[in-house]
């Protein structure tokens, strides 16, 4: 068979193959840059449960912690603030894009020790501070 036939027959294979070969190749690509997407809103999420519980350990009023993880989260966070004993607990959730069901639910959360019991010294009832000894005593004040 001379080769001027063969390539006649060779020419349709290509451009089937492209065909088929280039809506793949978008739909891989489309589905990491999504999995990118949910990556970032993840990570977003932990830098604004860290940066709220970082003021809530601080003492800060609720509204303002509130205010600092808020603006660290991706749009729509959800935030929650509360306290468990001497644990100061901030929870950040989102919603990652994606169109219908392929947006997911992200978020993370954060547990600080509030600073008011760092170091063994605790607020004393006259507004003072007060040292707690080793045998769990409060002395000064």
């Amino acid at each position: 068979m001379p080769s001027s036939e063969r390539s006649g027959v060779d020419e349709g294979c290509v451009t089937a193959e492209t065909a088929v070969v280039l809506p793949v190749l978008a739909i891989v690509a489309v589905s990491m840059l999504w999995g990118l997407m949910a990556a970032c809103a993840q990570i977003q999420c932990v830098d604004a449960a860290r940066a709220g519980a970082r003021a809530a350990a601080r003492q800060e009023a609720s509204a303002d912690v509130v205010a600092v993880a808020e603006q660290a989260a991706p749009r729509g966070a959800r935030v929650s603030v509360g306290r468990e004993g001497e644990l100061v607990r901030v929870s950040v959730e989102a919603r990652s894009a994606g169109i219908g069901g392929l947006a997911l639910d992200v978020g993370a959360e954060a547990v600080a020790l509030a600073e008011d019991r760092v170091g063994g010294a605790v607020e004393s009832e006259e507004g003072g501070v007060a040292e707690r000894r080793e045998d769990g005593a409060v002395a000064g004040g």
